[in-house]
């Protein structure tokens, strides 16, 4: 397990986060399919949180994207590194994510975190924030649709319909499971909408949430009790941004 320190020139306040946020969302690449389904690496990236005593643990599992094995696995710990904002949530998670990602003793390929890329109120999520800083294609795939809209798709898995704020598609709603909530997809980085539904399908191949997904949420609960054993601990906000 890595434990992290709070970088240095971190952003202290919400003015300097949203300027960050400004700087590095000219840099996110929509023009690239990004690697097909089934093939190579896919990573799930997840954090819980324990407010109480400052701390948050990050987890990145790596699967093979055919089989959906797991490949390699890491941890990291350290002090929460922004207070919770509705818009700002990446700023109290990457620099452990970052370095749970960077323990990894092989490349993690597709990176797919648990909430929202350009589905975001200022086009830049977890997902595309995460994507710009390591250059790698990342999606997206939440559980609740933010501040969007969308019409309920048709019950068998596959369906989708547009999540839309006013008359522009954001991310899609995706039924995962037969008559099932859908989950919301959205690109992040160097990956196009149907690539990453297409990647969401092939991870959901029993549950609603992507193999990603609940592996990374698992290890990071795990993670955080095995740093505090005392300390309860929760995973990220259902609206993770």
């Amino acid at each position: 397990m890595t434990t992290v320190s709070i970088p240095a020139g971190w952003p202290a306040t919400e003015e300097e986060a949203r300027a960050v946020q400004d700087e590095l969302r000219a840099r996110v690449v929509l023009d690239e399919p990004g690697p097909p389904p089934g093939t190579g690496h896919v990573t799930g990236v997840d954090v819980a949180y324990d407010d109480e005593h400052d701390v948050v643990a990050a987890a990145a599992v790596v699967l093979d994207a055919a089989t959906l094995d797991v490949v390699a696995e890491a941890t990291a710990v350290g002090r929460i590194s922004f207070p919770y904002v509705p818009g700002l949530l990446a700023f109290r998670e990457i620099p452990t994510v970052l370095a749970a990602l960077d323990a990894l003793p092989c490349p993690p390929g597709l990176v797919v975190c648990d909430g929202y890329g350009l589905a975001h109120p200022r086009r830049f999520g977890l997902a595309s924030h995460l994507g710009v800083l390591t250059d790698l294609p990342t999606i997206g795939v939440a559980k609740n649709p933010f501040t969007f809209t969308y019409d309920a798709p048709a019950a068998p898995r596959g369906s989708w319909t547009p999540l839309l704020a006013a008359d522009e598609e954001v991310g899609r709603a995706l039924r995962t499971r037969d008559s099932v909530k859908p989950v919301f997809v959205s690109v992040g980085h160097r990956v196009s909408l149907d690539t990453a539904c297409a990647h969401t399908l092939t991870l959901t191949p029993e549950y609603r949430l992507p193999e990603t997904t609940r592996r990374a949420d698992s290890l990071c609960r795990k993670a955080l009790k095995e740093a505090a054993p005392s300390r309860g601990g929760t995973a990220g906000s259902e609206y993770r941004d």
